[in-house]
């Protein structure tokens, strides 16, 4: 099969690149570069072609950015000890009570302006 034939991907594959193609050249992108775009897309989500005779091989697990989904932060997340997560959990609401400061401190500027104003006229 020559370089850069699309016979080795299904229906399906041909369909999202043509989609994805679709919008590329929506956002301003030449035909060949959106085509360029919407196979490097599939291929980085399958894999290559699905088809027999395409050399695909057996992979052992999906890297795929869209399967990753969650898996990354919670990883994170587990290897942190459970003080450290919980004192993320009061910085969080260290924050609360400096934002309502801030609050307050912008409604005493507010009046000072409106005495200002009401002093001129």
């Amino acid at each position: 099969m020559p370089r850069g034939s699309k016979k080795s991907y299904t229906t399906k594959q041909r369909r999202q690149a043509k989609h994805i193609e679709d919008s590329a050249k929506q956002s301003g992108k030449s035909a060949k570069t959106a085509a360029r775009i919407a196979y490097a897309t599939v291929n980085k989500q399958d894999g290559g072609g699905k088809k027999s005779g395409s050399g695909r091989g057996t992979g052992k697990h999906d890297t795929s950015s869209s399967k990753k989904g969650g898996r990354k932060g919670g990883k994170a997340t587990a290897k942190r000890a459970t003080t450290k997560r919980k004192t993320t959990k009061r910085k969080t609401t260290a924050k609360r009570t400096t934002t309502k400061r801030k609050t307050t401190a912008r409604k005493t500027t507010a009046k000072r302006t409106t005495k200002r104003r009401a002093a001129k006229k």
